[in-house]
């Protein structure tokens, strides 16, 4: 879909599109606020129901009883990066006579960290009994799911002490997009659930995603309150928590990068680098699982094929080219060229091609977050509760342990 400016999706009343444009023009009174009122007071004004897209992206559910290997069949068969987790039980459970229906959703579950956790407890299984036979022929991925019990039977809801829950923080299309903004900034979240009240009753209808917000953003090009700080080169700003770049080298495995994005839960990609000059030669990302699924062979053998050879592979599931923008460049630059990629990052290359930095949705979106809005709001419905009963607690915006279940 292509982008519109914001004026053109703005649905105001003659009135208000009147005192929109005021606010708009180079007036004395505009040039009397600073960027951040400014940006505050205009994106409190637009809709999340204007982000162009998010009607698109298919919404699913999976029930917190299901199994992990019917949840990853499901979302591998629709093609879709996560689904909302519903827990039915919530509503039947005692004490809880004044629970809404809106409390049965509990969270939120993304396919590659379910897939990783399985890769994971495999090779633990493996080296735990090392007289075991590994697997060599038919469907990988799908034999680990159907002949290892505690792996493909485990239950969606147990997966909370292994930190693959999201925090369910739904927003609703007439909610302000400086309201969504903020919970994306805020908390290390990659998608907001769209609700619609029906029938006193509301459902799950459309996502917003860190891209589609950016997209959205950068249709304000050319006005005083986003070019002000899109305009600045990114190396000159100030970035909160901002991730630094995890490299492995061209001789590594596959199977070392995904270990790596499996021990750096909030790390969205790791670069691939050439051993002597640093030079980047690739990236592995999250979302890369995928390709391992379509393939058996690099399944197999990823623990000992390169990623040098994988990058040079020539089949369907090899890598893409890295993503990478100069370090030198300007923020509105590393946002045009991520969203020209689909990309959730940019790694930041000095003029040798070696890597200096990362840039994440998260870090540009936290740019037009204005620090002095409180966005402190705790995880929907039934969230707490259900992780209280897996031995874990929501901390600024994370799941974590309790400290008693902490080893």
């Amino acid at each position: 879909m292509q982008s519109r400016r914001i004026s053109e999706v703005l649905s105001l009343s003659e009135n208000e599109h009147t005192a929109s444009c005021s606010f708009l023009n180079e007036s004395d009174e505009r040039k009397q606020h600073d960027s951040a009122s400014a940006l505050q007071q205009f994106l409190d004004r637009v809709p999340v129901g204007s982000i162009s897209g998010i009607t698109d992206s298919h919404v699913l559910e999976v029930k917190a009883e299901n199994t992990l290997k019917d949840a990853i069949h499901m979302l591998y068969e629709k093609d879709v990066l996560g689904a909302v987790i519903v827990d039915d039980h919530v509503l039947q459970s005692e004490g809880c006579s004044t629970m809404r229906f809106s409390d049965r959703f509990i969270g939120f579950i993304d396919f590659p960290s379910m897939v990783l956790w399985c890769l994971r407890e495999y090779d633990k299984k493996m080296m735990e009994n090392p007289t075991q036979k590994d697997i060599k022929s038919g469907g990988f991925f799908s034999i680990i799911l159907e002949q290892i019990h505690e792996i493909g039977q485990t239950k969606i809801g147990e997966l909370a002490k292994s930190f693959l829950w999201k925090p369910y923080f739904p927003v609703r299309m007439d909610d302000s997009v400086m309201h969504a903004l903020l919970l994306l900034s805020k908390h290390r979240l990659h998608v907001l659930p769209v609700i619609q009240q029906k029938h006193f009753d509301p459902t799950l209808i459309a996502l917003v995603t860190q891209n589609a917000l950016v997209q959205f953003l950068l249709q304000s090009n050319g006005l005083e309150w986003f070019d002000s700080i899109a305009d600045n080169k990114f190396s000159d700003l100030r970035v909160e928590d901002q991730e630094p770049p995890i490299c492995v080298y061209g001789n590594q495995t596959v199977a070392d990068a995904f270990k790596l994005l499996w021990e750096n839960h909030n790390t969205c990609a790791v670069a691939v680098v050439d051993q002597q000059t640093k030079k980047i030669m690739g990236n592995v990302r999250n979302s890369d699982v995928y390709h391992l699924l379509k393939s058996d062979e690099i399944l197999k053998n990823r623990t000992i094929l390169t990623l040098k050879e994988f990058i040079h592979m020539e089949s369907e599931a090899r890598m893409e080219p890295a993503v990478t923008n100069r370090e030198n460049e300007t923020m509105k630059q590393i946002m045009e060229h991520m969203i020209e990629r689909n990309s959730s990052f940019s790694f930041l290359v000095n003029e040798k091609e070696q890597v200096a930095g990362l840039v994440t949705l998260r870090d540009i979106i936290l740019q037009f977050a204005p620090p002095c809005v409180d966005s402190s709001i705790g995880g929907g419905g039934f969230f707490e509760l259900a992780l209280e009963q897996s031995g874990c607690c929501v901390k600024n915006g994370t799941i974590v342990p309790n400290s008693s279940n902490t080893n």
